[in-house]
């Protein structure tokens, strides 16, 4: 970003403590967001707003209303300290009805992508529910996440004349460097342009397959699995349940019918409540792009079942920690722009090294100090 940029941001705060602003967080990487108000009339430095956005979200708002509230009760103090003043909620919901989430949304991935090197990347899409106004238009957004540290790396807007699979090179064009990096994502994106497209990015793939690919599913059904070792075999116990999970991976002659596979994986999933017999048995099958001597079946069974940390990392905490799917935020580009700011919240909070969310948010709610340190801003 440009240093005057920065400069002028921070120039903003005229408190009683000067503001230091680390650059390596996410504020930093906001500067360069534009303000959408016209001029006449601003009461409250656009930076001010951005603060209290981000670090209200942080701290667990769910609403607009909680959001200033945090800002003229819990926050008053610290945020004063910095010339920081306290907007209504009527000026945030007009502020983020306005802003250009998308702009936000590249800026945000260009900062997380800075702090996070992934090995492997998980693809999938939310529809907000709640933000479904009265003549039914949808805001539904496919991201991507680090699998390992659950950093939300990108996310795009799946337009109402659009769906997921076009959306899919838009949302990986927002990576500069794709080499080497595997790709997870579940059998709506098993399509051969995707394949193409990412290895002419030099990343590698694993594409669970379904009955939207019926040749391909047809082959590796009929494939003489019973001939494969196991590759790896795992059992666990979790949620009154024993699992045992069985990976077999083979390269299939005449060879593999999708675009760069190089290997066929079938997944044994045997579970059971405690104390019953009967065993329910789920059997799925996936394609990589990777050769053996690249991964190993424990490797991909690990990439494979870590795919579903966006549905547990991302989707389930924004549904569940801030009541995504019930917001009543629904006018202009206000559920996106909420959006964005429950993953920078996740992205900050999982690399604070939090990991139950909801308890984190509950604890920063009452040390403002403190979230406001995590977000980037400190005294002089």
């Amino acid at each position: 970003m440009p240093s005057s940029h920065l400069h002028a941001f921070i120039d903003q705060f005229n408190g009683l403590q000067p503001v230091t602003l680390n650059p390596d967080e996410v504020l930093a990487a906001l500067v360069d967001l534009p303000d959408p108000r016209a001029r006449r009339g601003i009461r409250h430095n656009f930076a001010h707003l951005l603060v209290i956005m981000v670090c209200s979200v942080v701290a667990g708002a769910k609403t607009l209303v909680e959001m200033a509230e945090w800002a003229a009760d819990t926050a008053r103090t610290e945020l004063a300290a910095h010339g920081i003043g306290t907007p209504h909620a009527t000026t945030l919901a007009r502020v983020l009805e306005r802003l250009d989430a998308s702009t936000m949304d590249l800026l945000v991935s260009d900062w997380a992508q800075k702090i996070s090197a992934p090995a492997a990347i998980a693809v999938d899409g939310k529809e907000m529910r709640g933000a479904k106004n009265g003549k039914g238009s949808r805001v539904h957004l496919m991201a991507a996440i680090n699998q390992d540290t659950h950093a939300v790396l990108a996310q795009v807007s799946v337009d109402e004349k659009t769906n997921e699979i076009t959306a899919f090179p838009t949302l990986m064009d927002h990576f500069m460097d794709l080499k080497g990096v595997v790709i997870t994502a579940d059998a709506l994106h098993t399509q051969t342009g995707h394949a193409r497209y990412l290895a002419g990015r030099g990343a590698h793939y694993i594409f669970t397959v379904k009955g939207n690919q019926p040749t391909l599913l047809e082959q590796l059904e009929q494939s003489p699995w019973e001939e494969v070792p196991a590759g790896n075999r795992t059992r666990s116990t979790a949620n009154g349940r024993t699992m045992i999970r069985t990976v077999k991976c083979a390269t299939l002659s005449p060879g593999i019918r999708f675009p760069h596979a190089a290997q066929a994986i079938q997944i044994t999933r045997k579970s059971r409540p405690f104390g019953e017999k009967s065993w329910h048995v789920e059997t799925v099958y996936a394609v990589t792009s990777l050769p053996t001597h690249q991964a190993s079946p424990a490797q991909l069974g690990a990439w494979v079942r870590g795919h579903w940390g966006i549905e547990n990392g991302l989707h389930w905490r924004r549904d569940v920690v801030w009541l995504e799917d019930k917001s009543q935020i629904r006018t202009g580009n206000s559920p996106h722009a909420m959006a964005i700011l429950r993953n920078i919240a996740i992205t900050l909070l999982k690399r604070a090294g939090h990991t139950n969310i909801a308890k984190a948010t509950r604890k920063l709610k009452n040390y403002p100090g403190q979230t406001l340190e995590i977000v980037g801003i400190s005294s002089r």
